[in-house]
């Protein structure tokens, strides 16, 4: 199987496509450059699809090293012939690959081997043969110094035999299909657990069973949390006699023959011993790597919706991260998100100073012109919003509650430190919660994803199939809307297109040193920067005000040609077209078309243009929680109050009711018929009504419904 046929096999994508994606991968292009701007070379295939293709090139990859590898392991062991070696080339899977391998591993010190060494391998073949009228006898043919006895040579050479049956590639896909459907997975609580306080949480865990396969992504990922923290242990479990029946009819020929006996010992010792133990495992491996991909998968789609948040743009903000003892860390920023002023009021216990804090915000508000407030949702968050909205301001500003999750990890990071050389954590902080209500996008890429906590069971799943996954979105979301070269940050910089950590500091510097950014073209002076990297990153950076209108749109700068006749043709400039509505629905965009630009990119061009730089993202809107609610003990069934979805997951979504426990709305309480999707139903930071239906006090836990209205 070629890499081409393999992708196809999974993708089920025209073949023609598959290959022109390929090939532009091989060229090192990026998944948001080819998704964007080779419209016509990939059949117009969109950002999902070019990614599976780019998962399943990866997987055929590590499949062919693999295949390699193995291939030169048993010619060295002089045991490769042309049908093995055909077989191995032609493995659909690793699985498969791996179970043509096991003959041929150099395994420890195992019955078998021993057995060998002790001369019973003849024994051992008679017995599969099933043609000794007198095995017994037989067998006493084998006794010496290291056999004692009859029983020895049987044992060892069943031990043989063991090893053979496991190492049989139908055998093992025999039982790893019974697995598959029928396996169930149980647990039970370790005995000296039982009532230990942390082990509480997994209590539904304690003594629970139900069919593997159709245990839920997030159901296994807590069993697994909770085995590996000791609280309970996990087994798999299935019908013994029936996977033993299975074996037998392939084994055993003839079941009269002396030797069945023998064949039914060798049968049930390399079930419970080999095949059981190391299929049962890899099962519960498969299970693991399924529900990391479904928890991946959920991460990634909340952290989508968290980057593309809505921004409030440049405003000059005040943002307040609150506390009660250490006070609240005040910084006021200009409309480019830049520190001016930093200082800490103290409103609440102990010091209580609330009218010293209600002036010192009046008189920060009108020096700094201040637009809007930013309040962290953290500790004394709702008491630091009640203190705000007392204020009497000169002009009206809006207030909102800003999700601080992760600006402790960035406000101690390498780049906080680097940003903000002279400011302690606290300030660092605060400016975070600042900035992500005028761009949550630009500031959220400077914290490490994980640390967000908009997924579930993040810490459990492969880390590095996480990063993977959060990487390709975080580099999608930036790529989608744009990056203004002159204002972005190293880390904003980085995930352009192309572009990369290196070449982003290096496009800083050149701006710190010749100053701003006045044309794409000057992008090409930065240091290191070939012709590539312009190539795939110049239609993502944005420079506004600049000499030409196109340099402030998604229009690729190998298309400007064709703008500027489309211009000519309307007997306009560029600049007279732009944002002309009436001009531009007079174009032919097939009048245009060549054999590498189509119709779809024409028609994404002549988008642009209407509208160019426009940000897609939604603006960012107040809201107020229910003033009457300020702790859990405030809460009582039946009650409607407004909240916003901060959290996503496969069984529901959390909501924040303005408490310090966000509520659950279960997926059966989500919508009135069956709920297959959660994300299709609610958005991260989407603001709802919900209906109360149960509070536990004691586990402090929440229990809502989505308000049908």
């Amino acid at each position: 199987m070629n890499l081409i046929s393999y992708i196809l096999k999974y993708t089920q994508l025209p073949e023609k496509n598959i290959q022109n994606t390929v090939a532009l991968l091989n060229e090192e292009c990026t998944v948001p450059f080819i998704s964007r701007y080779r419209k016509e070379r990939t059949g117009n295939l969109d950002e999902v699809q070019i990614g599976d293709i780019v998962q399943f090139k990866e997987q055929f990859e590590a499949l062919e090293k693999r295949i390699k590898a193995i291939i030169k392991a048993v010619d060295e062991q002089g045991a490769l012939t042309q049908e093995l070696k055909t077989r191995l080339e032609s493995a659909a899977d690793l699985i498969q690959l791996e179970d043509l391998y096991l003959p041929f591993k150099k395994s420890k010190k195992t019955k078998a081997e021993v057995a060998r060494k002790n001369g019973l391998e003849p024994l051992a073949k008679i017995i599969m043969a099933q043609r000794s009228e007198d095995i017994e006898y037989i067998a006493s043919q084998y006794v010496n110094k290291e056999v004692q006895n009859e029983d020895d040579a049987l044992e060892g050479a069943r031990h043989i035999i063991s090893e053979r049956i496991n190492e049989r590639a139908d055998i093992r896909k025999q039982l790893r299909r019974q697995l598959e459907r029928f396996a169930l997975i149980t647990t039970k609580v370790v005995g000296t657990k039982k009532d230990d306080e942390k082990a509480q949480k997994y209590r539904d865990y304690f003594d629970w069973s139900e069919a593997l396969n159709r245990c839920p992504s997030h159901r296994f990922l807590a069993i697994s949390r909770a085995e590996s923290e000791k609280y309970i242990r996990i087994k798999i479990e299935i019908d013994e006699d029936a996977a033993l029946n299975q074996m037998r009819q392939r084994i055993i020929k003839n079941h009269n023959s002396p030797c069945a006996a023998q064949l039914e010992l060798a049968i049930s010792d390399a079930y419970k011993r080999l095949l059981f133990p190391s299929l049962s495992n890899e099962l519960l491996k498969s299970a693991k790597e399924k529900a990391d991909e479904d928890a991946i998968g959920v991460f990634a789609k909340n952290l989508r919706q968290l980057l593309l948040g809505a921004p409030l743009g440049e405003k000059r903000i005040l943002a307040l991260d609150p506390g009660f003892r250490s006070g609240c860390k005040l910084v006021c920023l200009d409309a480019q998100g830049n520190l001016v002023h930093n200082e800490t009021i103290y409103p609440h216990a102990p010091q209580n100073d609330v009218s010293g804090a209600i002036k010192k915000l009046s008189s920060l508000a009108n020096a700094y012109k201040i637009e809007a407030i930013a309040i962290g949702n953290g500790t004394a968050s709702r008491e630091t919003e009640r203190l705000v909205k007392k204020v009497i301001f000169k002009n009206p500003i809006e207030v909102f509650v800003v999700s601080e999750a992760g600006a402790s990890i960035y406000s101690a990071s390498k780049i906080a430190r680097d940003e903000f050389p002279n400011y302690d954590v606290t300030v660092r902080g605060a400016v975070s919660i600042g900035r992500r209500l005028a761009d949550p996008l630009a500031e959220l890429v400077k914290i490490d994803a994980k640390s967000i906590g908009v997924g579930q069971y993040q810490h459990d799943v492969d880390q590095a199939k996480l990063k993977t996954s959060l990487d390709r979105v975080v580099e999608s979301c930036v790529n989608s809307v744009g990056v203004n070269i002159n204002t972005a940050s190293v880390p904003l910089l980085s995930y352009v297109s192309g572009i990369g950590p290196k070449l982003a500091e290096n496009i800083v510097i050149y701006r710190k040193d010749k100053g701003a950014f006045t044309s794409r073209n000057d992008i090409k002076q930065v240091a290191r920067l070939g012709n590539k990297a312009f190539e795939q990153g110049a239609g993502f950076l944005r420079i506004k005000d600049g000499e030409n209108p196109l340099d402030d749109s998604s229009v690729h700068p190998e298309r400007y040609a064709v703008v500027k006749q489309m211009a000519k043709d309307q007997k306009a400039d560029v600049v007279q077209i732009v944002g002309n509505k009436s001009l531009l629905k007079e174009i032919d965009v097939q009048k245009y078309r060549t054999d590498d630009l189509g119709i779809p990119t024409l028609k994404d061009i002549l988008a642009e243009l209407e509208k160019p730089g426009l940000d897609r993202r939604e603006k960012a809107k107040v809201f107020t929680f229910d003033q009457n609610i300020r702790s859990i003990e405030d809460l009582r069934e039946g009650q409607l109050l407004p909240g916003i979805v901060n959290n996503i997951t496969n069984f529901g979504c959390f909501v924040d009711i303005g408490v310090k426990e966000s509520g659950l709305i279960h997926i059966s309480n989500l919508a009135d018929g069956f709920v297959k999707d959660v994300s299709v139903h609610v958005t991260l930071h989407q603001q709802i009504i919900v209906k109360v239906l149960t509070v536990d006090i004691s586990r402090k836990r929440i229990q809502l419904e989505m308000h049908k209205k």
